[in-house]
């Protein structure tokens, strides 16, 4: 064989090997517009979040990053679209993780498996509970909250953002330990939970300082106290659930993002960057910090360990507090 003849036989060979083995390269390129998945209605924290990283997202891997609401059980809607979607990084899932958590041990008939079928990607932040009544029931205080419900067995309605979601799960918790009784009302989401309480559909509420503090700041729900270990900037009045007396101090909401099960590493890895990024930018940092929420970015593995020490005590707290889902 020629030179010439050979060196082409060479080149076709090289050709051929790299058409079938994908470059690293290639395997983090973004091909077409993502879908990022937020499984509640508009106006709730997830939501909030998703349309505050998902232009800068968008920028970064040079394809648009569409906003979806897909609500519905608690949750599990969207996540089962994006647990069932391609495994290739373009359907990203953007949700309190705490629900996540919660859905394996509440739902008999969940139709994805949390560990198998979604890929951590980063943890964004936490963000507090903010516990707020309605101006019609008759407590400006928590203490004065919990004097009126064991008066009043049943008579006052908590709305939350879906059955099973932490901050359902901590509104049981708190009225098993507090010896009260009230009901329960599942909602679309924490905007539409809040909504609830807005309008007098529902008298109390506990939900991510995010979607709530801005009915309080206006005057449209009354706030009583927060968890986490501090007060928040925007409302430095409030005293925290340790101050206040009440239990569940350390509940609130965890935002992630997740994607596909299956997904390549390289991808994740990309996306992780790309994501943390976002959330070291200071414009980022101060919207988070403005609505009471702490940035807490992870790798995914780190994210993972969380999601699965989160399950087992979730678990744990739901078997004792006999919470039924479906």
């Amino acid at each position: 064989m020629s030179m010439p003849s050979l060196a082409r036989a060479i080149a076709a060979a090289v050709l051929a090997v790299c058409a079938l083995a994908p470059s690293g390269a290639s395997a983090q390129n973004f091909e077409r517009p993502v879908r990022l998945i937020v499984p509640f209605a508009p106006g709730g924290t997830s939501d909030i979040l998703a349309r505050l990283i998902s232009p800068k997202l968008s920028a970064a891997i040079g394809q648009s990053v569409v906003v979806e609401n897909k609500p519905g059980a608690a949750g599990n809607l969207g996540a089962d679209a994006v647990a069932k979607a391609q495994p290739d990084g373009h359907t990203l899932l953007l949700m309190d993780v705490g629900s996540l958590a919660t859905a394996p041990s509440l739902f008999s008939d969940l139709t994805f498996d949390v560990q198998k079928d979604l890929a951590p990607i980063s943890m964004v932040m936490f963000g507090p509970y903010v516990l707020a009544v309605h101006e019609s029931v008759p407590a400006k205080t928590s203490k004065e909250l919990i004097e009126y419900a064991k008066a009043n067995p049943n008579k006052l309605t908590v709305a939350n953002s879906g059955v099973g979601g932490a901050n359902h799960i901590t509104a049981v918790v708190m009225a098993k330990e507090l010896g009260i009784q009230w009901k329960n009302v599942p909602y679309k989401g924490g905007a539409a939970a809040s909504r609830a309480v807005v309008s007098g559909e529902s008298g109390v509420i506990i939900n991510g300082a995010a979607a709530t503090m801005p009915f309080v700041t206006n005057k449209q729900l009354v706030g009583l106290a927060v968890t986490g270990e501090q007060r928040i900037a925007s409302a430095p009045d409030l005293p925290t659930f340790k101050e206040a007396g009440l239990p569940g101090g350390d509940a609130g909401t965890w935002q992630g993002i997740l994607t596909t099960g299956g997904t390549p590493p390289a991808m994740v890895a990309r996306l992780n960057a790309e994501i943390r990024k976002i959330l070291e930018l200071p414009e980022v940092q101060q919207k988070i910090a403005e609505q009471g929420g702490v940035v807490r970015a992870q790798s995914p593995e780190e994210f993972r360990n969380w999601l699965k020490d989160a399950t087992t005590r979730w678990g744990t707290i739901i078997r004792e507090a006999g919470i039924k889902g479906s």
